[in-house]
This record gives C-alpha cells, sequence and structure tokens, in this order.
C-alpha cells in the first residue's frame, strides 16, 4: 500500500520559470512516406533485433528502419 502524503499549504520556495521546450503537436506527428520492400536478412541479425525489440517494447522493424535511416542520414550526399 502507498504512503499516504498530506499536503500543507505553506510555501515552497523560491520558483523559477522555465521556457516552454515541449514542441507543438503538429511537430510530433511524422508524415513520412514508406516503401514495403521484401529482403533477406542473416538469421542471427534478425533474431538479435527481435530479442532488442522486445526488451525495449518496439517492432523490430522499427529498429530495423531506424537503423538504415540513421546510416542514410550520416552518409547520404547532399
Amino acid at each position: 500500500m502507498k504512503k499516504h502524503i498530506n499536503y500543507t499549504n505553506e510555501p515552497i520556495g523560491e520558483i523559477k520559470i522555465l521556457k516552454d521546450f515541449l514542441p507543438p503537436p503538429e511537430k510530433l506527428v511524422f508524415k513520412r512516406k514508406y516503401i514495403k520492400v521484401t529482403m533477406s536478412l542473416d538469421v542471427e541479425s534478425v533474431d538479435f533485433f527481435k530479442k532488442q525489440a522486445q526488451r525495449n517494447h518496439v517492432p523490430y522493424q522499427t529498429m530495423i528502419r531506424n537503423l538504415i535511416n540513421t546510416y542514410v542520414a550520416k552518409y547520404q550526399v547532399n
């Protein structure tokens, strides 16, 4: 059972107002176009991503896609 907290009406000390650092909702929506591809991968590689994905509670395909996107962002020549 959780410990009960009793709130009081006492001063809380000096307050510092922070600048709003959260992005607006429209910047949280990722509007990317995707294309389905079929590719053959090593069993060991897929098993690795499936295990990591399970630990992090995300789809393994998303991890692979993010890996490829990170690679492209680093090595893409503009």
